[in-house]
């Protein structure tokens, strides 16, 4: 957010809120200069309006979606317990045929098996040990759970635009507020200087003076009420509801959850991308015991029926009916070396998630810096504000007597006011800057906000 400074003079008002609209967007109903008053029970709140952009995401129904893959990829698992059944049929014709070059006693030949073959036959097969059906089941739903971590740490990123539309609001909120609070002191005095006029007491440019200022302070009201209605509809559109113009966002109060947060920085471990590390780490080790079970025998039974020419006995030349029936086993342990080289890899991609979690720990190290240096900084400044504001205000009242009295011109009159007017706005900037400051840090380290 732009340093107070910017609002300075504040007839430059437009250029001000362009330079500061990163900090916000709220109803003009809670006065510049009275610090955090209680809020009403229809008051926005920074925590639910981050809960319900999230839960507005079009991307929470993919976590829902890869439930349901998960779930078909199980039953497809399952099935591979129960048996299964396969049709063949063939028919064919071979240019030659077993011969047996003997003759048997009386001039008989061995018979010799026709050309033309038939079969047809139902097969069975039913697993009986697979050591990989485990692992594999293991795998799916580890893939599912780093798949829900992922789009969760893509949500998370909406945490942090309604923080920023959110205190885009709340800024304007608090400038709306401080300029009502100016333009009905003006409209007063504007009374007073008229009637004044109007006994022969005061020049008409005393008059004028203050209806210049006052038409330049509306001028600054209907440029706020444009930005903040800007301000409201994006926040709205964050949450998957309007944000109505009467409603008022309530400056969270993070003092002790950031006084809090500061005591274990270095172990919390809060943000969702540390859930999407450790699932992948669970990913990988269930991949690893899939790579183990693939070097133990299956077993399985099999059974065949068919009917054909020949059947089972090759010297028949009369089509029969036939079956069989065994066990089967499957085993591989030599494999050239592809199993470890398939542990190493995995191992590989273990260092990457443990080399991108230390990176991604020290990037919130240094992001958050910052904020606590602007939340010290800001503790210190609003102490001073308040001061400021207090002289000030004595400053205006005592011109504001001056002027009654005729001693002061009603120019003069006039700086007093936009002096106290710069206080409040810088007051109210710096309230809002802490407020926000403190809201990152807690984003920032994965915290919920009330």
């Amino acid at each position: 957010m732009s340093s107070v400074h910017a609002f300075r003079p504040f007839r430059r008002l437009g250029g001000a809120l362009a330079s500061s609209l990163l900090v916000s967007v709220m109803p003009a109903v809670i006065l510049a200069q009275q610090p955090a008053a209680p809020v009403s029970f229809d008051s926005l709140r920074l925590g639910a309006l981050q809960h319900a952009a999230v839960q507005a995401d079009p991307r929470q129904r993919s976590l829902e979606l890869q439930a349901v893959q998960t779930e078909l990829r199980l039953h497809n698992l399952r099935t591979e317990r129960l048996p299964s059944f396969a049709v063949e049929g063939l028919a064919q014709y071979q240019s030659d045929v077993v011969r047996v070059p003997l003759q048997l006693p009386g001039g008989l030949r061995v018979p010799s098996p026709e050309h033309e073959t038939y079969d047809a036959r139902l097969s069975v097969q039913q697993p009986i040990l697979d050591p990989t059906l485990g692992p594999r089941r293991d795998v799916e739903r580890a893939q599912l759970a780093e798949g829900q971590a992922r789009v969760r740490t893509s949500l998370f990123a909406l945490r942090q635009e309604v923080n920023d539309a959110f205190f885009a609001a709340a800024l304007l909120q608090e400038r709306a507020g401080a300029i009502t609070l100016v333009i009905s002191d003006l409209e007063r005095r504007l009374g007073e200087a008229a009637a004044r006029v109007r006994e022969g007491a005061a020049l008409p440019s005393d008059t004028a003076a203050i209806r210049a200022a006052l038409l330049q302070r509306r001028q600054d009201e209907l440029e706020l009420h444009a930005n903040r209605t800007a301000a409201l509809a994006r926040l709205g559109a964050l949450r998957g509801q309007p944000v109505e113009p009467s409603d008022v966002l309530a400056l969270p109060e993070l003092g002790a959850a950031v006084a809090d947060a500061r005591t274990k920085l270095t172990a919390l471990h809060a943000r969702p991308e540390y859930e999407q590390f450790a699932r992948s780490r669970d990913r990988l080790q269930q991949q690893e015991s899939i790579v183990t079970a693939a070097t133990r025998p299956k077993l399985s039974a099999f059974g065949r029926a068919g009917y054909g020419r020949p059947g089972l006995n090759l010297l028949s030349d009369e089509f029969d009916t036939y079956w069989l029936a065994g066990l089967q086993v499957q085993w591989a342990p030599w494999t050239w070396g592809r199993t470890r080289r398939e542990r190493e890899v995995l191992a590989v991609q273990r260092d990457i998630i443990a080399a991108d979690e230390v990176a991604f720990t020290d990037a919130i190290g240094r992001a958050i810096q910052n904020d606590l240096a602007t939340v010290d900084r800001l503790d210190s400044t609003l102490a001073l504000d308040q001061e400021i504001v207090t002289l000030r205000e004595r400053i205006e009242r005592e011109t504001r007597l001056r002027f009654g009295e005729g001693v002061v011109t009603a120019a003069e009159y006039v700086d007093r006011s936009t002096d106290v007017l710069e206080a409040r706005l810088a007051e109210a900037a710096h309230r809002v800057e802490l407020a926000q400051a403190r809201a990152r840090l807690l984003t920032t380290l994965g915290l919920e906000i009330p």
